[in-house]
């Protein structure tokens, strides 16, 4: 029996992950005297919180929290599926519930080397594989494939938040000069940082650019795009738009980031993110 664990990089909360089939154990989040988990926190008390100048932090699940769901699924073959080792250390805390418990060897941490969107596919695939019966060796396999196969891209409206969180390589860091204009974040292919892409005038170029940067790429119906915004939907409905102009087979999905994810990439964020199917 295989058991699909994972974290709130996801976008699930533990009560809908429940409702599918598996377990989500959520980040933590502060701002000012609030204290709470990631998806639980109210967004809209949170942007007015971040709006006065207090700035949120976050921090991975408490080791507790893996542990327990670790222990809830012993005699499964559990796989957990993390958001990217070095955004956070989330992946590090599940490999460390991992070692200290009896069954470890029935437990797989797999680093996804992405976050939202991406993860959020790659969990429910998994999850289905599950349900029609794929052994954990099976969806391992597949996981590896989908990891080497999805690029992310960050357009932030203030950068200040990413240098804060030390995000960033070194080259990245240097465009914090320029909030003024729209500098374009790619996620290195290692899942660790987040490097300068490119730098527009307008949200509306900054899109421009990574579709002439994925038209090399040849997205189409084998592809999954996810357009993710922090309190900017109208940018994201903009963007989808002009992706599915320029792919006409491209499936274009709209999420929003929960609060871990606007603490480091600021309000007003947009995440472009594909992946193969």
């Amino acid at each position: 029996m295989v058991q699909i664990i994972t974290d709130s990089s996801s976008l699930y909360t533990p009560e809908a992950a429940r409702k599918a089939g598996f377990e989500s154990v959520p980040l933590c989040v502060s701002i000012g005297d609030r204290h709470g988990r990631d998806l639980e926190i109210d967004m809209d008390d949170y942007y007015k919180k971040i709006s006065q100048g207090l700035l949120p932090t976050t921090s991975q699940p408490p080791l507790g929290d893996v542990l327990e769901a670790f222990h809830t699924y012993e005699g499964s073959e559990i796989i957990n599926i993390s958001m990217a080792d070095g955004l956070s250390g989330t992946y590090q805390t599940a490999c460390s519930a991992r070692e200290m418990l009896e069954h470890k060897d029935q437990i797989t941490v797999f680093n996804s080397r992405t976050l939202c969107g991406p993860h959020r596919y790659m969990v429910q695939t998994a999850q289905k594989m599950k349900e029609e019966g794929s052994s954990a060796q099976e969806i391992l396999a597949w996981l590896k494939q989908a990891a080497d196969n999805t690029e992310s891209f960050l357009i932030p409206q203030d950068f200040s938040f990413l240098k804060r969180g030390g995000r960033l390589t070194p080259l990245a860091a240097a465009t914090g000069s320029v909030l003024k204009l729209k500098p374009i974040m790619k996620l290195t292919p290692d899942g660790k940082r987040l490097d300068k892409f490119g730098i527009k005038r307008t949200m509306a170029s900054a899109a421009e650019s990574i579709i002439q940067y994925m038209k090399e790429k040849h997205l189409g119906r084998q592809h999954l795009l996810y357009i993710s915004h922090a309190e900017a939907l109208e940018d994201a409905g903009k963007i989808k738009a002009m992706f599915e102009s320029a792919f006409s087979e491209l499936e274009v999905r709209i999420l929003e980031l929960s609060a871990a994810f606007v603490a480091q990439g600021g309000p007003r964020c947009v995440a472009i993110q594909y992946i193969r199917r």
